[in-house]
């Protein structure tokens, strides 16, 4: 959901405000635009509808000299995408240009009285309105460009983050953040800004990441100076990356997605790594150790989520109940946060998101802790706003996800949530000994058992290819293999363009079998377990009405493989962890069929990766 980036020191800025661009593409974003003051106090600004190649097609032969300057890529929301409503926005003189992630939400009210004071306008941008509204404060009050900033941050409503330059102040860079994610980079004698370190990373590991309602002042050649909207400065910390360069690089694979997909055993095998000890058959869960005490007494546990979150939550809800036998449910955080729901003080609710940022769930957050429930929270961003805004929780470990698909990050999610169920139930004695052991060695051979998953991408290809043309695709589970289900038809809409709906299998006869034909694939989970007998039943009903079947089955399965069209063998394991396997062909034929019918895999249409804004 946008992306900034900007640059001051003694290096050329234009290289790096390009390249950090490059990184951030993976938010997602219909036009890019960057803004260089070159060493003459010339404030040049270039900026185009479309990629980043876009851009540097159109400014190859203009002046893009100077060392500071600012960068962005913006997916609208206040006007269509083109070049005039691209950042960055100049101020009505044109001295001060700004760039901006977020929603100003009355803007409407400010752009009305600034036309009344002479302030003509050229967007149909909010942030246009912000820019002028910091010019018009700083000329009138006769302000330094920081302390204009604080003033006209006061005035406004909604989500921020910001990056300011005055080509009257060649040395200064003014950077605030609230509800958006911001992070400040300090090198040796220069500064770099971002919507995340990916841009960073390349020349500096130490960070300090803004809170909200924090305005960063920063000059060349001086110390990084933050205030609060108060106008006080504050107390800011420095931070080490953990983010390795050669993370955020495809290494060798054609897109991102593919990348991540294969990295699965190995994030999966981090995020158990030093909570899971088979040899003395403890799981201990570092975020969730100071709440053992409301675990053990928990009446309901609420998981708030968006998108493939959501879906590990479902996940979740049939681990949460099956072994720790604590009631659960899982909630839309936009829905959630707008249904004025009823929490009680004794409540867990857990947010899960992957980058830590999205919009919806750090404003459930803040419902559930105004209400004195327990917050705690599953990421994946160390330092994110989820991160810091609850009381505690559980990092993923999942590293670096830049295609817009989530893939790595859902099975790193589910593999956390399922080391915390386990934890809990092991304080509630909910579990036997035995079947505690059991899952304890089950998990551990998971990752294992992806890598033998991931040997059929041949298979998976060849009936991506079959299917490629298909207007319609329905995904079918039953029990916690539902979830998955709904996981896979998100994947083939969101990658490959192809409408697809995830049902339980029993509900499909309540409607969506009146789709079924002979030109319907259905893609079906039916490996082993307690509803194997009731799934094939529901296969069988497909099957009358001549619909094609793409069934996950239990390696060595008979039964099913001779219904079906096609079988995808999976190794065996534990029902409860299926989830952690079978959504791997889902995830592999999504991605192949989206490059058959040319699809942008990283980078799909009208998404992005960290929804921050409503």
């Amino acid at each position: 959901m946008c992306g900034i980036v900007a640059y001051i020191g003694k290096r050329e800025a234009y290289p790096i405000l390009i390249k950090g661009l490059q990184r951030l593409e993976y938010r997602g974003y219909d036009s890019a635009g960057v803004a260089m003051l070159n060493a003459k106090g010339d404030l040049n600004v270039y900026k185009r509808k479309g990629k980043v190649t876009d851009l540097i097609e159109f400014a190859k032969d203009e002046d893009k000299s100077g060392n500071i300057g600012i960068g962005h890529t913006r997916w609208a929301t206040h006007g269509e995408p083109n070049d005039v409503n691209s950042h960055p926005h100049y101020s009505q003189s044109k001295n001060i240009v700004m760039i901006h992630n977020g929603i100003i939400e009355n803007y409407a009210s400010i752009k009305e009285g600034l036309k009344k004071r002479g302030h003509t306008f050229l967007s149909q941008t909010d942030t246009e309105v912000l820019v002028h509204l910091i010019e018009q404060i700083k000329e009138h009050e006769g302000m330094k460009l920081g302390h204009a900033v604080i003033a006209a941050l006061n005035q406004v409503i909604g989500a921020y983050s910001i990056v300011v330059m005055d080509k009257n102040d060649p040395d200064t860079l003014i950077a605030a953040k609230k509800g958006s994610p911001m992070v400040i980079g300090i090198g040796a004698d220069d500064f770099f800004i971002a919507s995340d370190a990916s841009p960073i990373i390349e020349y500096t590991k130490n960070v300090v990441y803004l809170e909200d309602e924090q305005v960063a002042i920063i000059r060349r050649g001086k110390e990084l100076k933050i205030r609060n909207l108060k106008d006080k400065e504050v107390t800011h910390y420095v931070q080490e990356l953990t983010l390795e360069l050669e993370s955020i690089e495809k290494g060798g694979y054609d897109h991102f997605m593919l990348k991540e997909i294969y990295e699965q055993p190995k994030s999966v095998r981090d995020s158990m790594r030093g909570r899971l000890n088979t040899t003395s058959g403890l799981i201990t869960v570092g975020g969730i150790v100071d709440h053992e005490k409301k675990f053990e007494k928990a009446k309901r546990i609420i998981f708030v989520a968006c998108g493939t979150s959501w879906h590990a939550g479902l996940v979740g809800e049939y681990l949460f109940e099956e072994l720790a036998r604590i009631p659960v449910e899982v909630e839309y955080a936009s829905e959630f946060r707008y249904r004025n729901p009823i929490i009680y003080q004794d409540d867990i609710v857990i947010a899960i998101s992957q980058s830590g940022e999205t919009a919806d769930t750090l404003a459930a957050i803040e419902l559930a802790k105004s209400k004195g429930a327990t917050v705690l929270g599953v990421c994946n961003v160390v330092g994110s706003s989820i991160a810091r805004a609850t009381h505690g929780g559980s990092y993923t470990h999942a590293g670096p996800e830049i295609g817009v698909a989530s893939t790595k990050a859902f099975t790193a999610q589910v593999t956390v949530l399922t080391l915390m169920a386990l934890h809990i139930a092991k304080v509630r004695g909910t579990l036997t000994e035995s079947r505690y052991h059991q899952l304890l060695y089950e998990m551990e051979t998971i990752p294992s058992k992806i890598e033998e998953v991931l040997k059929l991408n041949d298979q998976i290809k060849e009936i991506a290819y079959a299917h490629k043309d298909t207007n319609n695709a329905l995904y079918l589970g039953r029990g916690v293999s539902f979830p998955v289900a709904l996981e896979g038809a998100l994947k083939l809409k969101e990658i490959s363009y192809i409408h697809a709906e995830g049902y339980p299998a029993a509900e499909m006869k309540h409607g969506p079998i009146a789709l079924i034909d002979e030109a319907m694939p259905v893609f079906v989970i039916a490996t082993k377990g307690a509803n194997y007998e009731k799934v094939v039943s529901n296969i069988q009903e497909v099957k009358a009405r001549k619909g094609k079947i793409i069934a996950v089955v239990t390696a060595g399965d008979k039964e099913v493989k001779e219904m079906a069209d096609i079988s995808i063998e999976i190794p065996e394991t534990d029902e409860l962890l299926v989830p952690l396997i079978s959504v791997i062909p889902w995830q592999l034929l999504s991605y192949h069929s989206a490059v058959m019918r040319g699809c942008n895999v990283d980078q799909p249409r009208n998404l992005a990766k960290s929804v921050t804004v409503e």
